[in-house]
C-alpha cells in the first residue's frame, strides 16, 4: 500500500511548531513558578516594622561645626558597638545579639546628624530598641564632651510604626516572576540542541505514471 504523501508533508510542520512552542512554554513555566513562590513567601512571612530616632552633634563654645560633623560620623559607627549596645539592652529589654541584628545607623556627609533605626516583627519593640540605643549613645558621647567639645542632643524620638516596611505579597510575587523568567531563559541557553542530522527529512516525491511516460518520450 502506498503511503499518503500529504501526511509526510504535514509532519515536519507540526514538529517545527512544537519546536517553537517549547521555549516559550519553558519561560512561562519558570515565570509562573517564580511568581507563585514569591507570592506565597510574601503572604506567609511575618511583616516587619522599622522605627527611627535622630540625634544631633552640637559643638560647644570651644569647637566648631566641622568638628561636630566629624564626631557625628564617629558616633554613627560607635552606636552599634558592644559598649553602647550593652547599656541599651536593659532599656530595650532584648539581648545584645538581637540589637546587633536589628539596629542600623545612617549618617550624613553634610549634617551632624545620626539616624538610629531598629527593625522588629513587633512595632513597639522596634521603637523601644531605637530609643534605647539612642539613649545609650547619647550618654557615652556626653560623658566625654569636656574633651571632645561636642555634645550629642536628641533631635527626635522613635515612635511606634503603624505600617510594615517589609515588602507585600504583590512585590515578592513580582520579584519571583522576574527571577523565574530569568532562570527559564538561562535554561534555554544551556539546554542541549538537536543535531541538524536528526531533523525530519521531507521525503522525495515519486513521479506518477504519466510523468514517467513523458520523461521516457523526451529521451
Amino acid at each position: 500500500m502506498t503511503d499518503n504523501p500529504t501526511r509526510h508533508h504535514r509532519q515536519p510542520g507540526r514538529l517545527a511548531r512544537a519546536g517553537l512552542l517549547r521555549p516559550w512554554s519553558l519561560l512561562a513555566a519558570g515565570a509562573l513558578a517564580g511568581g507563585l513562590a514569591g507570592g506565597t513567601y510574601g503572604t506567609l512571612k511575618d511583616p516587619t516594622y522599622t522605627a527611627t530616632s535622630y540625634v544631633v552633634a552640637v559643638p560647644t563654645a570651644k569647637s566648631d561645626p566641622a568638628s561636630a560633623l566629624g564626631f557625628a560620623q564617629a558616633y554613627g559607627r560607635a552606636a552599634t558597638q558592644l559598649a553602647v549596645l550593652g547599656d541599651a539592652q536593659a532599656w530595650a529589654r532584648v539581648p545584645v545579639p538581637t540589637l546587633r541584628r536589628s539596629v542600623r545607623t545612617v549618617t550624613s556627609p553634610d549634617a551632624p546628624m545620626v539616624a538610629v533605626s531598629a527593625t522588629s516583627p513587633h512595632p513597639g519593640q522596634a521603637a523601644d530598641m531605637a530609643n534605647a540605643v539612642t539613649r545609650a549613645l547619647t550618654r557615652h558621647a556626653n560623658a566625654t564632651k569636656d574633651s571632645t567639645h561636642v555634645k550629642l542632643v536628641l533631635f527626635s524620638r522613635a515612635v511606634r510604626p503603624t505600617d510594615p516596611t517589609s515588602p507585600s505579597w504583590a512585590v515578592t510575587g513580582l520579584v519571583g516572576t522576574s527571577a523565574g523568567g530569568l532562570l527559564g531563559g538561562l535554561a534555554l541557553l544551556v539546554r542541549p540542541r538537536r543535531p541538524a542530522d536528526d531533523r525530519p527529512v521531507r521525503p522525495a516525491s515519486v513521479p506518477g505514471p504519466a510523468s514517467a511516460a513523458d520523461v521516457h518520450g523526451q529521451l
